[in-house]
């Protein structure tokens, strides 16, 4: 195995294979830089070009594109408060209010160093999963999946800080508003009111736009000032690269989470941030600072959705078990090339396996080294007056709403989300719960329907079940514990 991975390496860095990795990355990073486009919108473009490659080259395209999205995305989530993709949704909680207290770079540094670490371990888990997958794979039924869907709707408590209820009803119109649409087990519509746009169900990227980054735009025009609310940049991005090495432990805990999470189909990349980031906000004892601009905020997200891409390929190259629409478009990708997922993969063309680890790897690297080289100039887009940068942005985000589905329901649907998040930012209700939600709705009520039906309610007695569920019970009493201990040492 060992001498194959050399071999694998020395095609991987043959010189007439290097640019479409290069070309890879280049476009990976752009569409994370722009609001609202995703890996899906990435693989879709490239696809076409792969056709009548040599295997090793399309795939080195393929993979350095998927590898680096969610680190391009930092830029717009950190700079603006504007998820760049799905899987950066988290990492605004802090990096944004680091960026409004003039701490921009150093939280761009601490995020793009965090992601590349975060990538290796996650091309490290894919490369000791290879021969060891199977069974992992085969043994989650849609029992566990459910547990693990509860798992992530256990972070609305956890995100909702002082206002736990508030927290659990924002998490409930999450649910109804996951809800619109066709249903995941039954041949019926609900809340459509006779619409079309409405039958298939609500688009993610519309409401994570609306509910973060239009609220942002208006208060920044209200306010007439610039994203940083100070005139110079406070720490740069070496500042940051020492926060997440302070950190150490704390990355390795979240890529191994996110490498973990990836690998179970079904669990996307807009579900394993949140988890992340509430678990690290749990298992931190001085958590108040949470929310307001903590680095541990940006470090644990950043570790974690850069290492999923290793988890989700092993089910995708192992089974052909897509886990997010980027990994199903891979898959034709393989058929393009002359490829076919599953054992063969793993056996006659172990050499294609290997040398998309190693593209994995060095494409982290890269992009990474790209983004902080880049950073330091990036971040200057904070300084400029919103009066000049928020009528440029509102035109991008209503593109990347409108290019969802391609109808006009995205324009109205990105207004009414966004008014909806306005007035919980002027509330302070928390906005966070309602996306996980929504993101969680559609396959905690399939795995759900599935359980019963096969099970009845004999599926709660299973080992699998047992175990998250224990973790969710210990969860959610940690973090209780933690908070109570901190609350009692401030009062002291």
């Amino acid at each position: 195995m060992i001498e194959s991975a050399f071999e694998a390496l020395s095609i991987v860095l043959d010189p007439g294979r290097i640019p479409f990795m290069f070309l890879g990355i280049s476009i990976g990073l752009l569409i994370g830089l722009l609001p609202g486009l995703s890996g899906t919108v990435g693989m879709a473009i490239l696809l076409p070009f792969v056709y009548g490659m040599d295997p090793h080259t399309g795939m080195a395209m393929l993979i350095g594109m998927a590898a680096v999205l969610h680190t391009g995305d930092t830029f717009p989530s950190i700079l603006l408060g504007v998820p760049g993709s799905s899987g950066s949704q988290a990492t605004i909680m802090d990096g944004y209010p680091l960026a409004k207290q003039g701490g921009a770079g150093r939280a761009l540094g601490a995020a793009f160093f965090c992601s590349m670490i975060g990538g290796i371990i996650g091309g490290v888990v894919l490369f000791i999963s290879i021969p060891l997958a199977k069974p992992l794979v085969l043994a989650f039924g849609s029992p566990e999946l459910f547990m693990l869907a509860i798992l992530g709707l256990s972070m609305v408590g956890i995100l909702s800080g002082n206002t736990p209820l508030r927290g659990l009803l924002v998490g409930m119109i999450g649910l109804m508003l996951g809800a619109v649409g066709g249903a995941p087990a039954v041949a019926e519509y609900r809340y459509t009111f006779e619409w079309v746009y409405l039958f298939n169900g609500l688009p993610l990227a519309v409401v994570a736009l609306g509910l973060f980054a239009f609220p942002e735009m208006i208060e920044l025009l209200a306010k007439k000032q610039s994203i940083a609310k100070t005139e110079e940049l406070k720490g740069s991005w070496m500042q940051g690269i020492k926060d997440s090495i302070k950190n150490k432990w704390l990355i390795l805990r979240s890529a191994s989470m996110g490498s973990l999470m990836g690998f179970v189909p079904g669990v996307g990349g807009s579900v394993v941030d949140w988890i992340t980031y509430g678990i690290t906000k749990q298992m931190t004892k001085d958590s108040e600072s949470f929310g307001k601009g903590d680095i541990r905020g940006v470090i644990g997200p950043e570790s974690a959705n850069n290492a999923k891409e290793g988890g989700a390929l092993i089910p995708t190259l192992l089974f052909s078990i897509p886990g997010s629409g980027t990994t199903a478009i891979l898959l034709g990708g393989l058929s393009l090339l002359g490829l076919q997922a599953g054992p063969r993969l793993v056996n006659e063309d172990i050499s294609i396996t290997l040398s998309i680890v190693w593209t994995l790897v060095l494409a982290n690297i890269f992009g990474a080294a790209a983004c902080i080289l880049l950073s330091k100039y990036i971040a200057k887009l904070s300084l400029i007056p919103a009066t000049k940068l928020v009528p440029f942005l509102l035109v991008v985000l209503m593109v990347a709403s409108y290019q969802s589905s391609r109808q006009f329901g995205d324009i109205f649907l990105f207004a009414g989300i966004g008014l909806l998040g306005l007035i919980m930012k002027r509330l302070d209700w928390p906005r966070a719960p309602l996306l996980i939600g929504f993101v969680l709705s559609q396959a905690t009520e399939r795995y759900l329907w599935i359980s019963m039906e096969r099970y009845g309610f004999s599926w709660l007695l299973q080992p699998g079940v047992i175990i998250l569920g224990v973790i969710i019970i210990a969860l959610i009493a940690g973090g209780y514990y933690l908070k109570r201990t901190s609350e009692k040492s401030n009062f002291a």
